[in-house]
């Protein structure tokens, strides 16, 4: 329910600074923008709500519910954020940024084994662990510049693959055997049909985003159902998919995993198939109401199908080439890991993973984990060796490219 606090003529600038904690909310629904402070107090300053929801199509009432869910999630939990520190003399750092579904449950454990630990071995630890709809500003605050592996975090992880084999970002530490995975050799039974873990030993990857498919039957029409990722780059496709653009770590998977089958035609199909971008829990919402343009099909995280479930005309695709994979990393500094290993192995824990399985709908690597999954779950994984022969950073600035000229070319 909307309450009179927030309104349609309310501009996005007096809602940022009234409510900061919307400003994933507008990033996620496409107003990427506004990760830019000078944008959003400009175009910000005068461009209303309602006006806002128009220019992405989207339907005024939907949009303020997701900036009012937002606004209410905010003032009614605990802020277990508060007890983050980053004291610049700890003696052990950890920084990342968690999946926003399971952010506050993951840090109320975190916080709790922090406590222990530094109780226990007398080491006091620094850790600031973002939202991931944050992501992109917060890599570029913090881990593009570093020149130095000494001034990394003793433990860090995130999703996606840019921020890990960019040379730019981390990927140019990979190679220098900075850091270690101490995961072990057994995966969860779920993944044992692809080679998912790490050859080299550096990285180690917790669990992972899966991309799906959602197809809106009210809007079908004579199209068929997409079982395979290349059905959707057919022309009959064409305008009519919504991606997660915003979510750029989900993102860059889905463009990586089609380039690597379909190269950059693929791409270009990709792009003049897009009818635009939308948040999965907007585009749920979305079908219950009247809305111009609503996609026939929408590329979404696995997580969001939770909310689909209430929706008659709504079915979930899980592809029959498998669900696109956006690994969750965590990568552990070998010089710290004398000190580093127990809070590793916790982030690493069963106890973790069941948390990002069973309430995130992110499947964890641990083998003890019962991920739910149907029988038949095929992945959609680039695999180790694509991505050791490849300068996935520049691949991912390619493809963002080829995909931005061919969907403003539609």
């Amino acid at each position: 329910m909307i309450t009179e606090a927030l309104h349609k003529d309310m501009t996005v600038k007096e809602v940022l600074e009234r409510w900061p904690e919307t400003l994933e909310v507008f990033i996620a629904n496409g107003f990427e923008s506004f990760r830019d402070e000078k944008q959003r107090a400009s175009v910000g300053a005068y461009l209303k709500l309602e006006r806002a929801a128009q220019t992405k199509k989207y339907d005024l009432n939907n949009f303020l519910d997701l900036l009012q869910d937002k606004i209410d999630e905010q003032q009614n939990q605990v802020d277990v954020t508060m007890k983050q520190t980053q004291k610049s003399g700890s003696e052990v750092h950890v920084s990342g940024l968690l999946p926003c579904p399971v952010r506050l449950p993951l840090l109320e454990g975190f916080d709790a084994f922090i406590e222990n630990y530094s109780v226990e071995t007398g080491i006091e630890v620094s850790y600031k662990l973002e939202a991931a709809s944050v992501g992109a500003d917060w890599i570029e605050e913090n881990i593009k510049g570093i020149e130095d592996p000494a001034e990394l975090p003793d433990v860090f992880l995130s999703a996606g693959f840019e921020t890990f084999f960019d040379q730019k970002t981390i990927g140019r530490f990979k190679d220098q055997g900075i850091f270690t995975d101490i995961t072990g050799d057994v995966v969860n039974q779920d993944f044992e049909a692809i080679q998912i873990k790490d050859p080299k030993k550096d990285y180690s990857i917790i669990a992972v985003v899966p991309a799906v498919f959602m197809v809106n039957h009210d809007e079908r029409g004579d199209l068929p159902i997409p079982r395979r990722w290349s059905d959707l780059l057919k022309p009959e496709f064409a305008r009519n998919v919504a991606l997660p653009v915003g979510d750029f770590d989900l993102f860059n998977a889905i463009l990586l995993a089609l380039h690597k089958d379909h190269g950059d035609a693929g791409i270009k199909q990709l792009g003049r198939c897009m009818l635009k971008s939308m948040h999965p829990s907007q585009m749920v919402k979305n079908a219950k109401r009247v809305a111009e343009e609503k996609p026939y099909v929408t590329i979404m995280p696995y997580f969001f199908t939770k909310m689909a479930g209430m929706v008659k005309s709504l079915e979930i695709i899980w592809p029959e080439d498998g669900a696109v994979i956006s690994p969750i990393f965590m990568l552990t500094k070998q010089a710290s890991l004398a000190r580093v290993k127990p809070i590793a192995e916790f982030l690493a824990s069963q106890p973790v993973g069941e948390i990002l399985a069973q309430r995130g709908l992110f499947p964890s690597l641990h083998p003890a984990v019962d991920n739910r999954l149907n029988p038949e779950h095929p992945w959609k994984w680039v695999g180790w060796d694509y991505i050791y022969q490849q300068d996935i950073g520049e691949l991912i600035r390619h493809t963002n490219r080829i995909f931005e000229d061919s969907m403003n070319a539609a």
